[in-house]
């Protein structure tokens, strides 16, 4: 079948559309134009503008499509809700397209689970049905454009290309000078998620009112009993972490319209500035005094107006000097000069997550230990890897390496040190004691944090909106930065993917870390395909399922019409 007749065709013959027929390059661009038009309205204050583009957005069945492909690929795409239903074939989610139906829709149920914390508390976890975290991912294509462009500038948490790492960049540029606050107010709110006031979002969120409310009030099931909800937004919900920093939203305005906006003599003096990642915020000030009659009164008073307040046991008042932690760094200057290393308490708990999975597999083969252990050592330095953490690291891998040395000697309690060290420990390069196993493939050695380049990171532009077309190509970049940075090491894999523009010749959108990719030989390896540069072309995991069902031809003269064809 012809590649562009296979992709347009959007009807099969039951009337329902084909999943691997559907154009995913034009329901994109649908949905990115209406997501931009929702951007316009909602600068120039047109609200019933908004509600109109909105509507047309969530009965398109572009954005349903959309709506229905998060669900079926994000890492929960197995966990039903209460019905125990799982949309995992090509059936169940192009049937799923024609069910998302706003007429007559009654969300079922969360079904409640309790994740485990620190210090042995729990926190609960509602999960939805495949049908109603559909309709919430509907929804959200229509209410992210306006969250993210009325949002506080400083606010980084659960938003498009904002992470951790663009937060701990604003806190450098605003405790790092000589002259910078003194005075930091470290604030967490209590059960965020969980007592948000529903009267207060369905007066103040800009989304269809009678559907928030039927998500609001769907109540959970928790031990064969149905329990309703009278506060709070689910922990779960694909909408809930968008709901709550809209709740937010606004603190930062309302500090500047108190204390100065930026630029004024008064907010110069004062030195009040907001720094939010989700419900952990940091306020800074000129004076201890300042930060506990001023600030934090209106802080409180912020939040009860949303049914919030703040953790008494977890808001504090530190100088900078003594330094406090921030999603999981310490920030500290020592002799004038700010620091940011990982906490304690975040190494402490990846210590403690290695050493017990260490304990659990004294009989495990060397190989399985050390597939368990990359993952986890790999993530962590990554997350690091922009801080001063290389004494940390080394300190790391010292710990790692004696729970190890101790697991192997258990092992073989009967042979000397000598014969365990050549059993369990090779030389490679110019390392001795690599905690390594052969495979029939190659040789998998154990992740050294250590060896992670430490790189800095460039926060994103506070102004930035990835829905607006204007910043569309400065978001472009920082993405092709970061897959960039994902491939660095695969040098085959970085060449296949400059080679084809950085995007999937499919879809047409970017291949990104979040998104992840497959790699697909054009000439199959069966056929004698061989997994050179020239043969190989990285697609999205859809996208490669797409091709494969519908027969779709990639080649040059493919990839060539694919980047320009809508």
């Amino acid at each position: 079948m012809n590649a562009k007749i296979a992709i347009d065709a959007c009807a099969a013959s039951d009337g329902e559309p084909s999943w691997h027929a559907i154009n995913w390059r034009r329901v994109h661009k649908t949905v990115r134009r209406l997501q931009a038009r929702i951007v316009k309205a909602t600068r120039e204050r047109r609200w019933n503008k908004v509600n109109s583009l909105q509507h047309l957005l969530t009965h398109s069945f572009s954005a349903k499509a959309m709506a229905v492909k998060r669900v079926t690929e994000n890492p929960g795409k197995r966990t039903p809700g209460v019905d125990g239903i799982t949309w995992s074939t090509p059936q169940a989610k192009s049937a799923a397209v024609q069910l998302l139906q706003q007429r007559g829709y009654r969300p079922q149920p969360l079904r409640r689970i309790y994740l485990p914390k620190s210090q042995g508390k729990s926190r609960p976890l509602g999960i939805p049905t495949m049908y109603d975290r559909a309709m919430q991912a509907l929804y959200k294509l229509a209410l992210e454009p306006v969250a993210e462009t009325t949002a506080d500038k400083h606010s980084y948490g659960f938003r498009r290309e904002r992470s951790s790492a663009d937060a701990r960049g604003q806190c450098f540029t605003l405790l790092s000078r000589r002259h910078s606050a003194p005075w930091i107010l470290k604030g967490d709110i209590r059960g965020c998620f969980d007592h948000i006031s529903h009267a207060w979002l369905l007066a103040h969120i800009p989304m269809d009112r009678g559907m928030l409310r039927k998500w609001l009030k769907a109540g959970y099931v928790e031990s064969g009993r149905r329990y309703p909800t009278q506060e709070g937004t689910p922990q779960g919900g694909v909408c809930s972490p968008t709901l709550t920093n809209v709740t937010l939203d606004g603190l930062e305005a309302r500090l500047a319209g108190r204390f100065g906006r930026k630029g004024t003599r008064k907010a110069s003096q004062q030195k009040v500035n907001l720094v939010r990642f989700a419900d952990d915020l940091i306020v800074t000030g000129a004076t201890k005094e300042l930060l506990e009659t001023e600030v934090k009164p209106l802080l409180e008073g912020f939040l009860s107006e949303r049914g919030l307040e703040l953790s008494q046991t977890k808001t504090r008042i530190v100088h900078i000097d003594e330094g406090f932690d921030f999603l999981g760094w310490n920030l500290r200057k020592y002799d004038g000069k700010l620091l940011i290393k990982p906490s304690w308490e975040n190494t402490r708990h990846l210590l403690d997550t290695c050493r017990e999975l260490i304990a659990a597999n004294r009989m495990a083969k060397q190989v399985n230990l050390i597939g368990q252990l990359n993952p986890i050592l790999r993530g962590w330095a990554n997350y690091h890897r922009g801080v001063v953490a290389k004494a940390t690291f080394a300190k790391v891998d010292h710990a790692i390496w004696r729970w190890l040395w101790r697991w192997a000697c258990r092992r073989h309690p009967n042979k000397g040190k000598p014969w365990i060290k050549r059993r369990y420990f090779q030389r490679l390069a110019n390392r001795n004691w690599v905690f390594a196993a052969e495979t029939e493939k190659t040789t998998l050695r154990l992740v050294h944090t250590n060896d992670t380049p430490i790189r800095r990171h460039v926060p994103i532009k506070a102004d930035a909106n990835p829905f607006d077309p204007g910043w569309r190509a400065y978001c472009e970049v920082r993405q092709g930065h970061k897959m960039a940075e994902s491939l660095s090491g695969r040098g085959k894999l970085l060449s296949v993917w400059q080679k084809q523009g950085q995007e999937c010749p499919v879809c047409g959108q970017k291949l990104t870390p979040e998104s992840g990719w497959n790699v697909h030989h054009l000439v199959p390896q069966c056929e004698g395909g061989k997994s050179t540069i020239g043969n190989l072309i990285m697609l999205h995991p859809n996208c490669h399922r797409q091709v494969h069902a519908m027969g779709i031809n990639v080649g040059k003269l493919g990839l060539e019409k694919g980047l320009r064809e809508a």
